[in-house]
């Protein structure tokens, strides 16, 4: 008879049992959290999904409010179902691909006249296990549809079905992983739709008649479904992104209002993009940028969670707790210096003139210390900069005695006098810039891009289009272009280690 194994409780004294139950319970107790997290989530995405077909499927009657434009309307919700239905096979993936509604447009074959690359996916070897040599059965061909701009081509995929006559194996080369498997568009199609809608800022409805009229109509609802796929296939990279970026000590943030519309409602709300990317001398080219549905405070302290370090931002009361929290606040003279811009474009003002020229004489200081090193930087800075800035603000101080309250005047000396210890921290250390325009210029492509897409869709829609402008955005800063870049990540993020998933961030991104 076979000995029985030793049962390791038996040497356990009784503390040792009792150590060990505890144990045994609190990770009971931390998989019936993660597991009641997961159905919860499960249960409103589910909902979420109804809803949204509800919305997209429905009467006609019942989905747009009058003076809304449907076609952008339904681009964003047909990316969202997407982007749920993919959300949801990553939390269920034992339970199927969810139903396709009815009413979904097929698959067409595509127009033989099109010009067509054959791309052969040979096995391995052409021995079989058994050590016959494998004979040919057929070809299996799929057929995926790649453009450049102008011009639309087929890739066709042969793969060789082989047998082995003695052991009857059958073996065939595995199709490449995609984003979407068995999709009809490559990397190469995915990634211009990206650029293009987040990039150039083409709606989905103006990209179908570009491509029509380079010869080959592509459903729309198609068109969104490859957008909502890849958002939600790009979300690890822009997560890793943002822990990136609040590695560095310094960042700058910004924000800019977005009109958000919700499915159901009859108008649009102001939403907010907010924008954050590290110092100017920290050495990382990166920007992430955020949306929400409002401009509180809150969105920006999540952003941060436990970050602390100082932040280059306007003075918009919504940073002021942050800076309780241990972050440091840092001004901006840019802010400063537009408030006595401005006085002196309507009023021709002589003081406004002098606080211009004083500000003048700052930045040419900056110009000049630039390249150097922060010690280097900090050195010049206390030598020469700062015994102007402090003249400059005795200088602000005599002139506000003298200036009527209420006046124009005195509201551009107010702005400065208030935050004069925030606006001059950059004196005091060599990695800090003198103004928030790092920034500012990040925002610029959204206020861009609003004059075309006119309002975000739902809060997904906004999140998705953050997310991804993110990786476009940080790929321009950091010399990439974003097709190239987006193209060459699509292809491999399907089959890329999460573990590495840095390597394909812009900063560090190399074509393969």
């Amino acid at each position: 008879m076979t000995a029985e194994a030793p049962d390791p409780l038996q040497d356990m004294d009784a503390a040792q049992l009792r150590e060990l139950a505890a144990s045994l319970m609190h990770t009971l107790g931390r998989t019936q959290q993660e597991l009641t997290a997961t159905k919860t989530l499960n249960e409103k995405l589910t909902f979420e999904i109804a809803a949204l077909r509800r919305f997209r499927f429905g009467k006609r009657g019942e989905q747009l409010p009058p003076g809304v434009q449907g076609s952008l309307l339904e681009e964003a919700v047909d990316e969202d179902l997407i982007e749920i239905e993919a959300q949801l096979a990553a939390l269920n993936p034992k339970a199927g691909p969810v139903a396709i509604p009815k009413d979904q447009p097929k698959r067409a074959a595509l127009p033989p006249e099109l010009p067509r690359i054959e791309i052969r996916h040979e096995p391995h070897s052409m021995n079989c296990t058994c050590g016959c040599q494998l004979k040919f059965v057929r070809n299996e061909v799929s057929e995926k549809l790649d453009y450049t701009p102008g011009t639309f081509t087929v890739e066709r995929h042969v793969r060789p079905i082989l047998a082995c006559p003695q052991c009857e194996t059958i073996i065939q080369a595995p199709m490449p992983a995609y984003v979407i498997d068995k999709g009809l568009a490559t990397p190469g199609l995915m990634a211009h739709v990206l650029v293009a809608k987040y990039a150039d800022h083409l709606p989905l409805h103006r990209q179908e008649g570009i491509f029509a009229r380079a010869g080959l109509k592509i459903a729309r609802s198609s068109l969104a479904e490859w957008v909502g796929a890849c958002g939600f296939a790009l979300q690890p990279l822009v997560a890793a992104l943002r822990d990136e970026i609040l590695a560095h000590r310094v960042l700058h943030a910004d924000e800019t209002p977005v009109k958000l519309l919700k499915p159901g409602s009859r108008a649009t709300h102001k939403a907010y993009l907010w924008a954050y990317t590290p110092g100017g001398f920290e050495g990382l080219n990166a920007v992430v940028y955020d949306f929400t549905e409002g401009r509180a405070g809150a969105h920006a302290r999540e952003f941060f969670g436990d970050w602390t370090g100082s932040l280059v931002c306007d003075d918009y009361v919504g940073y002021k707790a942050c800076f309780t929290q241990g972050i440091v606040e840092v001004g901006c003279m840019a802010h400063a210096r537009r408030k006595f811009f401005d006085l002196h474009a309507t009023s021709q003002s002589q003081v406004a003139a002098q606080a211009l020229e004083s500000i003048g004489g700052l930045y040419a200081i900056e110009r000049e210390l630039k390249d150097l090193s922060p010690d280097e930087r900090l050195r010049q800075r206390q030598q020469v900069a700062k015994p102007l800035a402090d003249k400059y603000h005795e200088w602000m101080l005599a002139q506000r005695q003298r200036v009527p309250e209420g006046s124009g005047t005195a509201r551009a000396l107010d702005y400065s006098l208030k935050r004069w210890v925030a606006l001059t921290r950059y004196l005091d250390d060599g990695m800090l810039p003198i103004d928030n325009n790092r920034i500012e210029q990040q925002i610029r492509p959204i206020a861009v891009g609003r004059n075309n897409w006119l309002f975000a869709g739902s809060l997904r829609a906004g999140k998705r289009a953050a997310a991804v402008m993110s990786l476009v955005q940080s790929a321009k800063l950091n010399g990439h272009d974003p097709y190239a870049y987006l193209k060459d990540v699509l292809t491999r993020l399907p089959t890329h280690p999460n573990s590495r998933i840095g390597e394909l961030l812009p900063h560090r991104w190399q074509a393969a």
